[in-house]
């Protein structure tokens, strides 16, 4: 109860967050999902503009993706005492040349750990793109994006790295069949095994 207490007040914390506020260009609107029961954690980047309008993680076609890849319906995505979404960058951070802005990196080390601290249930976490690879990999990831996920049996079972699901990464994805026939069969299994929704 103590901890789903401090949990509560952190998060009411964090969604008033204003660290940033002079460099977001829509202005700050954290988006993230944690509940101190939470079995899985989505690491993720940060929001777009559409997830920035919705006010919910992944309301967008790499969500889509996502919950395609961890063969759960959207119900179960947004069960919040079943699955936490912490992005490096709880705001939607601007658009640079090639795409979004990388995460803002004042949110990590003012919030990241202390979420964190107060997940004691995660039994799995899913880390999605090149800075939650950075953070969470720290002193074990390889060289690139493309071999730290190739390795994914290095982490398992309590960590699975994953490419960014945006449609950006179809290219990605063409170049690397394995990802579809080896990886994405077994994070399906291991995400129903958590949540008990397979036997």
């Amino acid at each position: 109860m103590k901890c789903e207490k401090t949990l509560a007040l952190l998060a009411r914390e964090a969604a008033a967050c204003t660290l940033c506020a002079d460099t977001l260009p829509l202005g700050p609107r954290p988006v993230f999902q944690v509940h101190d029961r939470a079995k899985i954690l989505i690491a993720a980047q940060a929001p777009g503009t559409k997830v920035h309008a919705s006010g919910r993680p992944f309301t967008d076609p790499s969500g889509d993706r996502l919950r395609q890849w961890m063969g759960i319906d959207s119900e179960t995505f947004y069960d919040r005492q079943r699955i936490a979404i912490l992005p490096m960058g709880f705001c939607y951070p601007g658009r640079g040349k090639s795409g979004d802005l990388p995460p803002r990196a004042e949110c990590a080390p003012a919030w990241r750990q202390r979420f964190l601290d107060l997940m004691p249930h995660l039994e799995l976490t899913l880390v999605i793109g090149q800075y939650a690879h950075d953070w969470h990999f720290r002193g074990s990831k390889r060289t690139t994006l493309t071999e730290t996920v190739r390795n994914w049996r290095a982490y398992r079972p309590t960590i699975i790295p994953l490419p960014h699901p945006s449609p950006r990464n179809n290219l990605w994805l063409k170049k690397n069949p394995w990802f579809a026939t080896e990886l994405q069969p077994m994070l399906a299994e291991r995400v129903q095994r958590v949540l008990a929704l397979a036997p």
